[in-house]
């Protein structure tokens, strides 16, 4: 529970950045994000997700206490 939490934690710090950094840029990325196509966004998704799940399963392996 306690790696989920920190994960957690650590996304939400990643996900607030550029809304801190910059809000300008941040509003017009969403009013352009609607011309993008579906499958687009869906192939972007699908590579973030599987870069996630590899950044996770490697800092688990080489980086595990035990």
């Amino acid at each position: 529970m306690g790696l989920f939490l920190s994960a957690l934690g650590l996304m939400m710090i990643f996900e607030g950045i550029p809304y801190f950094c910059s809000p300008s840029q941040v509003k017009n990325f969403a009013q352009k994000i609607g011309e993008i196509p579906d499958r687009i966004l869906r192939i972007l998704g699908f590579a973030l997700m599987l870069l996630g799940l590899t950044v996770v399963y490697f800092g688990r392996t080489l980086f595990e206490n035990s």
